[in-house]
């Protein structure tokens, strides 16, 4: 599920009495937003906010006035841009007023004497929002104030098909900022109420809404202010069982949503059917339940995909700008898609693209639709690959043609790099201790890692690679330029120290203005499960048709493969995992970010890299190489080396550029 976000908040009023803390309120509300609930695009409009560049290369301004406010409404909401089983919240912070039965937000330039022609019908507002393609539109409103205080009554009692509308009142109520907390007390409640983490959350809208009803109450009841009840209306009312926060909700919370669905359905409503099981798969994405009654009602809507007809489409769309507390303009970069994730649904449902279609599908809802990354000043292309998979006997059961998206980074002299677009996602890291591959509980325990986006190289870094960069200015150390043993350019480069990995990527983030690096320990093993929780992408086994290591040695009982006594040009092996990465297992080990622990123990959960401060640690290697048995070349396999280390002919490295 995707997230966005339109942001306002306005102290300054030409015409009327200026409020204290309401830009506080709508920026510690973007805050929110952007760095706890990771929203995808986040538009913020308020006093002193920043300008942007529209889709046609125009600088716009952000300034709360009834011209830029109307015409950001009207023009980027023109077409969709969300889909169904998205969000998108609406919060502002100012002054608003009930007029002629209807309610106003009011801009900062707004004509207390002309409202109708100066201030912003909401109706208009919700109309607008709902063309954005979500079928889920939040309104947060603390715009109960008027001249002399947060006073205008009445705001929120107008009901908006298909949205969510709370207000920081109820009807003859006034809203009130907080001297003492520099906050008006319903953004103050509604931010401590989303933070809430365990049971008791308020993941769910009824039970936000809930708990927004008492504490704001009680915060003016301790600061001597009078009574303030939220007030909220959701149409339909089971949009009051909508899960807002999905990483914070329950088996019961699911549970409640799969009944709304199955009501739906039987109502004959199919529209809000498919909605809801959207979400339900979203938040549980092995529920046979909620595949099966999307099954359904695709048939009954003549939508049945034949495996045979599949054609994976290219729908192009650009992407919003994002506003942040940043004082120059930016400007975000298009992207275009492979699949929406609705089509990644109906696909998977009939089980049109096999295992691909599963992984990609999975990793796309596991976390939201926020997953797949973009960056600034390039142009994705998409490439083409097979995945295939084995049994335990290394026998080929499954061949799929999947397409994944990369950039391609010029080095210099004709020599490039491509980058794969890594969405990002939540993975099982590690391998529990009954594995018999598995040395002194190294790889555990098991736990559970959320991986944020980013690129990945398609290969590890080659020898050509290495002279293209090694070529450029000098950093903090110095490059060799010919260090392989083994000659080749197409060959991956190796007898490359940690540190001089490092050197590569400072240069190249130079050359560029990118962000490139190692990855951590978390990324290189999302990166090579692609969605897998077998011990090799591949699945139960390894053979070395597939991958280069000593294939002398069987990891279970298949046939005996070759050994090749040094390593192979990358990509030699015509097969990709899932998010389209070559030779992640054997070849040569990888450098890692992250310093050598001996185990998970205290490992963090958010896929940075974990490090240490004593300089003499080991570094992480992965991959294993084509001097090692199969059992080195499992996704869970960690092991390490001195970070000088410079001599072995089977140690390179592969590189990450972070997401924009």
């Amino acid at each position: 599920m995707a997230d966005w976000a339109l942001v306002i908040g306005i102290n300054y009023y030409h015409r009327l009495r200026s409020l204290k803390y309401a830009e506080r309120d709508a920026s510690l509300v973007r805050d929110f937003f952007a760095q706890e609930a990771k929203f995808e695009q986040i538009f913020y409009y308020s006093d002193n906010s920043p300008e942007f560049i529209a889709f046609d290369g125009s600088s716009q301004s952000t300034q709360p006035t009834y011209a830029n406010l109307w015409s950001f409404l009207l023009d980027f909401f023109e077409e969709p841009q969300l889909e169904p089983g998205d969000n998108f919240w609406f919060f502002f912070s100012g002054h608003g007023i009930r007029h002629q039965d209807r309610d106003y937000l009011m801009p900062c330039d707004v004509n207390p004497r002309a409202v109708e022609a100066t201030a912003i019908p909401v109706n208009y507002i919700t109309e607008r929002l709902r063309r954005c393609g979500a079928d889920n539109v939040v309104l947060l409103l603390d715009a109960c104030r008027n001249e002399g205080s947060k006073s205008g009554l009445g705001i929120g009692m107008e009901t908006h098909q298909g949205v969510i509308t709370i207000s920081s009142c109820a009807p003859s109520e006034t809203s009130y900022e907080i001297e003492e907390i520099q906050q008006g007390a319903f953004t103050y409640a509604l931010l401590e109420s989303l933070r809430i983490q365990g049971e008791g959350n308020c993941a769910t809208v009824e039970r936000l809404y809930n708990r927004l009803r008492y504490r704001v109450s009680e915060i003016n009841d301790y600061y001597g202010k009078p009574r303030q009840t939220p007030y909220a209306i959701a149409e339909p009312v089971s949009k009051y069982n909508l899960i807002l926060l999905p990483r914070q909700a329950t088996e019961q919370d699911i549970a409640t949503l799969r009944e709304d669905a199955q009501c739906a359905e039987l109502e004959g409503d199919l529209q809000l059917a498919e909605q809801l099981w959207i979400r339900v798969l979203a938040l549980s994405p092995a529920d046979t339940k909620a595949l099966e009654s999307l099954r359904r009602i695709l048939r009954i809507n003549g939508q049945i995909i034949k495996p045979e007809l599949v054609q994976i489409p290219q729908e192009s769309g650009i992407e919003p700008q994002t506003i942040t507390s940043s004082p120059t303009k930016q400007t975000l970069p298009t992207r275009k898609p492979i699949l929406t994730r609705r089509q990644l649904i109906k696909l998977t449902a009939f089980g049109s693209v096999g295992l691909v279609g599963t992984v990609i599908a999975n990793q796309v809802l596991k976390l939201n639709h926020s997953s797949l990354p973009f960056i600034k000043g390039v142009n994705l292309q998409p490439f083409d690959f097979d995945v295939v998979t084995v049994d335990s006997q290394g026998i080929e059961i499954n061949r799929q043609h999947s397409q994944a998206e990369f950039f391609v980074e010029g080095l210099g002299s004709g020599v490039t790099l491509e980058m794969v677009m890594i969405p990002g996602g939540k993975f099982l890291m590690g391998s529990p201790t009954s594995d018999k591959w598995q040395l002194e509980d190294r790889e555990s325990p098991q736990h559970g890692v959320t991986v944020q986006p980013f690129f990945m190289g398609k290969y590890s870094v080659t020898q050509a690679q290495w002279k293209a960069v090694a070529a450029l200015p000098k950093i903090n150390r110095d490059l060799e330029a010919e260090l392989s043993y083994f000659k080749g350019d197409n060959l991956p480069v190796e007898r490359v120290s940690w540190y001089n990995a490092v050197e590569f990527c400072a240069r190249l983030s130079k050359k560029t203005g990118r962000t490139y690096r190692l990855p951590s320990e978390a990324e290189w093993e999302y990166a090579c499960r692609a969605g897998t929780t077998t011990p090799f992408h591949f699945g139960e086994t390894i053979t070395s048709t597939l991958a280069n290591y000593n294939g002398t040695r069987t990891y279970n009982s298949e046939p005996e493969g070759k050994y090749r006594e040094q390593s192979t040009p990358v990509g030699h092996f015509k097969v990709a995992n899932a998010f389209g990465l070559y030779d992640m297992h054997g070849n040569v080990w990888e450098w890692c970010a992250d310093s050598w622990h001996d185990n998970y123990q205290g490992a963090p959960t958010d896929g940075r890299a974990w490090n240490s401060n004593n300089d003499n640690d080991y570094q992480m290697l992965r991959s294993a190489s084509w001097s090692h048995n199969p059992e080195f070349c499992r996704s869970a396999c960690r092991h390490y080396s001195y970070p000088d280390n410079s001599h072995s002919n089977n140690i390179g490295f592969r590189v990450v550029c972070e997401a924009a």
